[in-house]
């Protein structure tokens, strides 16, 4: 029986050491879209794992290194993030692995984690609850021995126009007034029939499913990536996150809600904005509400920019 010749991993070849071709050191080089699963922190603070799509780069400092090390790097991101929970201290480590595996040919690395954080939330004002999830986007980098945290997060809401509420108010007045023109004296009971029927309601506001898309620079002097806090943060601000479980009773009180929280793009760009410059753990912070128009056949868009709380 013949054995099969396995080659010593010495006797293969390793082109990566050739000469360069037009020598120049590269920003960065490495490998987008890897799957791997990550331990993140649930809300109730335990790790949970999630299907993550990671980027992973490495520069290339020395001019005349052909490549950088690809499947080293690639191992070293495997066992990364097995056993712990992504934290920035976390990050860094890995980080500087990566740089380390390279044996001295790069000097900065970059990690671009993105997956769905899944978030029970309760209903209004019944007692169930359903999952919602949020997409989430952390890109890490440590450049000569700094590290940069980016963290970019969507919220989606719900957005009743002011003037639209505002008309419908004028219609619903003029209504009032034509049924009841001739009603001396009025009662309190005949009036609330009267709204509580269809001639009550002489028109509705247009509202519209909106998002609010987030990328924050974080200070990473803290423990932990507040993803769930700023989460929380955006939807009190915003006051009408959408809902997941739904019963009558919910629904009424979402669209109280609603009414309590008339918002054009610019108001809800400012919502998003105050709660994000209230925190001490956001450097700078980059915000776009889009409002996904019921009336127009295009959306209505807001930019807002600015820092975090100074402590």
């Amino acid at each position: 029986m013949n054995t099969p010749f396995v080659p010593s991993r010495s006797s293969l070849p390793d082109v990566a050491f050739d000469a360069a071709a037009a020598a120049r050191p590269l920003d960065w080089v490495g490998m987008s879209h890897i799957a791997l699963p990550l331990r993140i922190a649930g809300a109730d603070g335990g790790a949970i794992q999630v299907a993550a799509s990671v980027d992973v780069a490495v520069d290339l400092r020395d001019a005349n290194a052909r490549g950088i090390h690809m499947s080293r790097m690639y191992l070293h991101l495997q066992n990364a993030f097995a056993s712990e929970t992504v934290t920035p201290a976390g990050l860094r480590r890995a980080l500087q692995s990566l740089i380390d595996g390279q044996g001295g040919i790069s000097s900065a690395a970059r990690l671009v984690l993105r997956y769905e954080q899944l978030l029970l939330r309760p209903a209004l004002a019944s007692a169930n609850a359903g999952w919602k999830r949020y997409p989430v986007e952390i890109d890490a980098r440590l450049i000569d021995g700094h590290l940069q945290l980016g963290l970019r997060f969507a919220v989606e809401y719900s957005s009743t126009c002011p003037a639209s509420a505002a008309l419908s108010r004028q219609l619903n007045a003029e209504r009032f007034a034509a049924d009841f023109a001739a009603a001396h004296p009025l009662s309190t009971a005949v009036v609330s029939d009267w709204l509580a029927s269809e001639r009550g309601l002489a028109a509705t506001p247009h509202a519209q499913r909106s998002r609010a898309d987030v990328r924050v620079e974080l200070r990473p002097a803290f423990d932990e990536l507040p993803l769930v806090a700023l989460i929380d943060a955006l939807e009190t601000a915003l006051a009408t996150p959408v809902q997941t479980a739904v019963k009558r009773e919910d629904e009424q009180a979402f669209a109280r809600l609603n009414a309590e929280n008339l918002m054009f793009c610019e108001d809800a760009a400012r919502r998003v904005a105050a709660a994000l410059s209230a925190d001490p753990r956001i450097e700078r912070f980059d915000a776009e509400v889009a409002h996904f128009e019921s009336l127009h056949a295009h959306d209505a868009v807001a930019r807002v920019t600015g820092q975090g709380a100074r402590e």
